[in-house]
């Protein structure tokens, strides 16, 4: 897959989780009606993220941290700011990648493989769980202080690229995503919510 792709992967992933959630009034126990009901109800936000992607083709992994901002309904904003600026934004159906002074637009319409997907994970910020439900099966544990939330492809045009999507969180904020692609490659997202100004 290449990199533009897994970029496109990861930053839609991100709206998945409802990155940016407050405190949740859901009494216990949790269900996957509830958790989905609440990561679907956010206004727009900010978050930290420190990532470590683990390659095949590295002996080390990759570390990198910066900033995240999510303005519902259909705009992400990633960007990195160690060890190198790296700007990603995808807005609507368009994708923009700016690294130095290079500049890059891709259209989802070109990723096939992951359009289903990035419909799939608009509809979990819309609470739309059946749209979710058509593309990965889905498998939530725990309770409302720790649950982990797992996303397991149904189409294998998807699984050819993710093999599996791991969420975790307390009430409705996510702490951490992992993606586990179908190469073995994986990514590790640690996410904490931006101070106030």
């Amino acid at each position: 897959m290449s990199r533009c792709a897994r970029d496109l992967c990861r930053l839609v992933l991100l709206a998945a989780g409802a990155l940016f959630g407050g405190p949740a009034v859901l009494a216990a126990p949790l269900t996957l009606g509830q958790l989905m009901a609440q990561l679907a109800q956010h206004p727009h936000g900010e978050a930290l993220f420190t990532e470590t992607q683990y390659l095949a083709i590295l002996d080390q992994p990759i570390e990198s941290s910066g900033e995240l901002r999510f303005i519902p309904p259909s705009r992400l904003e990633k960007r990195t700011l160690k060890p190198r600026t790296e700007t990603m934004v995808l807005d609507g159906d368009t994708l923009t990648l700016e690294r130095g002074r290079r500049k890059q637009v891709l259209q989802l319409k070109d990723y096939p493989e992951v359009a289903g997907m990035i419909e799939s994970i608009r509809a979990t910020l819309a609470g739309d769980r059946q749209a979710l439900e058509r593309v990965y099966h889905l498998a939530l544990d725990g309770g409302l202080e720790n649950w982990t939330l797992e996303l397991t492809p149904r189409d294998p045009r998807i699984g050819a690229v993710i093999a599996r999507i791991r969420m975790s969180g307390t009430r409705s904020v996510v702490r951490s995503v992992e993606i586990v692609q179908a190469d073995g490659d994986r990514s590790l997202m640690q996410i904490q919510k931006a101070a106030a100004p």
